[in-house]
């Protein structure tokens, strides 16, 4: 398939399925946390996605990769607030389980992206 979107994308497909999913369980959450857990996970996952974009639509190869990277920091904060959001109950650990999957998948597909510039330099 020829990739000629950001959303043709894998890394960015799987990210935004992830930031469907987040926003929809922290509809949930207490309200009290509107501003801090739930706040935090949407703008991190958000963030996976919009890096992946900006850096599919940057012309230099290590522009590329400074945004992919950050794409892949942003999924390691996003595992970070599951597992808080797991350990004040307001997600199931099972729940935690399968959101942490689709991140972790999330970030091999973004690896595989950063591997595919530092190929092309």
């Amino acid at each position: 398939m020829l990739i000629k979107n950001f959303n043709d994308l894998d890394a960015w497909k799987k990210s935004h399925n992830l930031v469907l999913e987040i926003y929809k369980i922290t509809k949930d959450f207490p309200k009290e946390e509107l501003y801090g857990v739930v706040s935090q996970l949407r703008r991190a996952t958000s963030s996976i996605t919009a890096n992946i974009a900006e850096g599919f639509a940057r012309y230099h190869f290590k522009d590329k990769i400074r945004f992919y990277h950050q794409a892949r920091g942003s999924a390691a904060e996003v595992q970070n607030f599951l597992m808080l959001a797991k350990d004040l109950k307001y997600i199931s650990q099972g729940k935690c389980k399968e959101l942490e999957e689709q991140t972790k998948d999330a970030m091999q597909l973004i690896n595989g992206l950063i591997r595919s510039i530092e190929k092309q330099q």
